[in-house]
């Protein structure tokens, strides 16, 4: 190695010259430790400065895609499976939300909270769902009372997924949050706050996606589909929110 790399890069482990016997073989296994450090030395030297690699331009002109296995999935009850057409609107919106909430995600940060909205801590997973169901479905509470309906209690009704909630969330909040409500919905009904929280906390993440976000959307597409499956009364318009995360997760 000339002087001045040898500045920019010191040898992790300096050896100097080895004694070798005069019939050594570089080209044969080492018998020694000299003999293996010196191989390496001369392999080392061998190496070029610049390593070229040989790409195909063709194979970059398809738009990488991110294919999500969701198998396990229970198929939609008979008539309430989505059109083609129908997916394919649901996630160019979708497409649509993404792209604004990334780009107006310092905007929306900077935006001052109410007062009354304290947001948990990331571990906090008890603290997350309160602040997102509510009270009320929290604790199961079926109705609130005549005083309480005069006007809007988050505390007891659940926060919103307002933009400037949402985008003071990192990644690792966003799927924190995410995985503590896909654990209620493993056990409890499907609500209409659940799904909000949902669909905001799908929009949030960041591509490419990592290992514990795969799961934990194939792990939400599947509840969605068993929830799906087990609509007695054929609510139209849950089994179509049902079937929103379901097309999301796997398109």
């Amino acid at each position: 190695m000339e002087p001045g790399m040898e500045e920019l890069m010191p040898r992790l482990l300096p050896v100097g010259d080895c004694d070798l016997a005069e019939d050594f073989d570089p080209t044969v296994p080492p018998r020694t430790p000299q003999e293996y450090l010196k191989r390496v030395q001369i392999e080392a030297a061998r190496c070029p400065d610049v390593v070229v690699a040989q790409i195909d331009p063709r194979k970059l002109k398809k738009k990488p895609t991110v294919n999500i296995s969701i198998s396990g999935c229970q198929p939609a009850p008979e008539g309430y499976s989505p059109t083609l057409k129908w997916q394919q609107q649901q996630v160019a919106n979708f497409s649509a939300v993404r792209q604004s909430l990334n780009k107006h995600r310092n905007h929306w940060r900077s935006q001052h909270l109410d007062s009354n909205v304290s947001m948990p801590k990331s571990e906090d997973e008890e603290g997350w769902k309160k602040f997102c169901l509510g009270e009320r479905i929290y604790s199961e509470i079926d109705a609130l009372s005549d005083n309480e309906n005069l006007g809007i209690d988050y505390l007891k009704v659940g926060f919103p997924p307002l933009l400037s909630i949402v985008s003071r969330m990192n990644q690792a909040t966003v799927t924190s949050v995410l995985e503590y409500l896909i654990s209620w919905f493993g056990e409890k009904k499907f609500t209409p706050e659940l799904g909000r929280w949902f669909y905001a906390l799908l929009a949030c993440l960041e591509k490419p996606l990592l290992p514990e976000a795969h799961s934990l959307i194939r792990q939400l597409a599947r509840r969605c589909s068993e929830v799906r499956a087990l609509e007695e009364s054929k609510n139209e318009e849950q089994i179509s929110a049902l079937n929103l995360i379901i097309c999301l997760v796997s398109r």
